[in-house]
């Protein structure tokens, strides 16, 4: 890849994490203009009314600093998402965002939740553990990277700091599980730990040894099951019997006393 190629892939997995924020800013703007408030359109947990906000929450914020906080992680960590994980990165996203949602609706205690929180520890999680998952060290460098930056999002999940700050750590549970649950499912698919010559090397000796092993473990087993057939005896009649090469012939002497 030249780095001209590398530049538009790059720019390329930017679109997606800039529309999602492009969204929110625009939620936002048009509440702040026109003196709206579109919180209800947030979860509600275990109602009907609140089945919108299932997809409707994440672009939903309480007011500004909440959504500056929730702005950066999703540009850094949904760009990260797709320039490394490319193939499975639209999975991902729509997954999480359906998801979070869903289980927050589900398990969240009553009120109405708001803010795309629950998507951010959704990547978090996943670009965190799937780099150890795949034993990449390209992926590795940024899990700990994410670890670095995003590590302290797990204070979040504890119930009683959440609720003295006013923040749905539901959401933020959500988020945890389902980031984990999709590093470990879709840890065959997307980028791979790069196979070099000398593991491939060690892996063939290896299984010439064990088969080595396995010939001689066989052959023994032979030897000691009583119930093996034993090699057949020589049974041809003494007349079939070649005669021996006279060079090699040795005549036995013996005298008897008188």
């Amino acid at each position: 890849m030249t780095s001209q190629d590398d530049k538009r892939f790059l720019l390329g997995s930017t679109i997606i994490p800039i529309i999602l924020v492009a969204i929110m800013w625009l939620v936002k703007i048009v509440e702040t203009v026109f003196d709206l408030d579109f919180s209800f359109l947030g979860i509600k947990p275990i109602s009907a009314e609140g089945l919108p906000g299932i997809l409707l929450f994440h672009f939903i914020h309480g007011d500004w600093h909440h959504l500056f906080a929730n702005t950066v992680p999703i540009l850094v960590l949904g760009s990260s998402l797709y320039y490394f994980y490319r193939p499975i990165a639209n999975k991902i996203l729509l997954i999480l965002i359906f998801t979070t949602g869903l289980i927050t609706w589900c398990m969240a205690r009553s009120g109405v939740h708001i803010g795309a929180s629950g998507l951010v520890y959704g990547l978090t999680f996943f670009l965190m553990l799937s780099g150890f998952i795949r034993r990449d060290r390209k992926l590795i460098i940024i899990s700990l990277i994410v670890v670095f930056l995003y590590g302290s999002l797990v204070w979040g999940l504890y119930p009683k700091y959440a609720i003295e700050n006013n923040i749905s750590w539901e959401g933020h549970l959500a988020g945890f599980i389902m980031g984990i649950f999709l590093a470990f499912y879709f840890r065959k698919e997307g980028p791979q730990r790069e196979e070099y010559i000398w593991e491939d090397e060690d892996d063939d000796n290896d299984n010439d040894n064990d088969n080595d092993n396995d010939d001689d473990s066989d052959s023994l087993s032979q030897n000691l099951d009583p119930d093996s057939p034993s090699p057949a005896p020589n049974t041809r009649p003494y007349w079939d019997v070649p005669e021996p090469d006279k060079d090699e012939l040795t005549v036995v002497y013996r005298f008897r006393k008188k």
